[in-house]
């Protein structure tokens, strides 16, 4: 276990009180917050700080697709800032426009070295290293976290988010399991006071959600008792890698989604109904809602 971050060690020696376990993701999920916090935050510091104002409009498609609107949909920010890089320096229009799309080696070493992608790990590749472009990198990650703690706030949990949270907790250990840095989630869950209904939130600094669902789950529950909650792709593929049922969050259809959840689901998941033919249909029409190719190749 000596790889595990110390920052995660909250998960790893998470006791059971219950036979079920319940992984939560956040942004989208339980909060309305991915809108407001990519076309608002993380699209304008895309735009300011890695100079595509040339091509702002497209930039924004790109990241937008990447996003909210793709099958990578919540994936953790470093990645998708380079697929909306690769987007663009592959779009005709950009090209067009001899736009200087940022070649980023750093940025993808980083992205491959094994480490937490968060700030902290960056700070330190940064205090090591004083790259410009990791220099670039983190002023732009700092700038997006700014903003959202400057403009994301007084966004309530979806309709039936706070009821399925109570019947969750009196019957399941349930954690968050998130991309967004720790700070925020704890800043989102506190002002709803909804924080008391999980024993861990989970961010970035500890892992990816794949890691999360380890660390907490693993040896302790059957696979048949967990179960991961989510409304992107890659918490499918999270629940999968740890033999996880998946209750799927539809984009756009989130307040029918936690209602089903509420009223039919999660009882289901107790009872040992809810795999097979039950699971399978639900992830079908969340993959639909989800595409992989962009409005602009289709």
């Amino acid at each position: 276990m000596a790889e595990i971050p110390e920052v995660a060690r909250p998960l790893v020696e998470l006791k059971p009180q219950f036979d079920f376990f319940v992984g939560i993701d956040s942004d989208g999920c339980v909060f309305d917050t991915m809108e407001i916090k990519h076309k608002e935050c993380f699209i304008p510091n895309i735009i300011k700080h890695w100079n595509l104002q040339a091509v702002s409009k497209y930039a924004r498609e790109a990241a937008e697709f990447v996003n909210l609107y793709s099958k990578w949909r919540g994936i953790n920010r470093w990645p998708a800032l380079m697929m909306v890089f690769d987007l663009l320096r592959e779009r005709p229009e950009v090209q067009r426009r001899h736009a200087v799309i940022p070649d980023t080696p750093k940025i993808r070493e980083f992205i491959n070295s094994g480490l937490p992608l968060s700030n902290d790990s960056l700070a330190k590749l940064v205090e090591e290293t004083q790259d410009p472009e990791l220099i670039k990198a983190l002023e732009w990650s700092k700038a997006v976290n700014a903003t959202i703690a400057d403009m994301v706030h007084g966004v309530p949990p979806f309709p039936y988010v706070r009821e399925s949270l109570e019947l969750i907790s009196k019957h399941a250990d349930a954690i968050v399991v998130s991309q967004t840095p720790v700070e925020a989630l704890v800043r989102e869950w506190k002002e709803h006071n909804i924080d008391g209904y999980v024993r861990v939130i989970a961010g970035q600094e500890m892992g990816t959600k794949t890691e999360h669902l380890r660390y907490a789950s693993e040896g302790k529950y059957a696979d048949d008792h967990k179960l991961m909650i989510g409304d992107a792709p890659g918490d499918l593929k999270a629940a999968r890698a740890n033999n996880a049922f998946f209750f799927p969050v539809n984009p756009g259809h989130e307040e029918e989604s936690w209602e089903r959840f509420y009223k039919e689901a999660f009882q289901r998941f107790l009872e040992g109904t809810y795999g097979g033919e039950y699971e399978a249909k639900l992830i079908a029409d969340f993959e639909k809602a989800l595409p992989d190719t962009p409005p602009w190749k289709r």
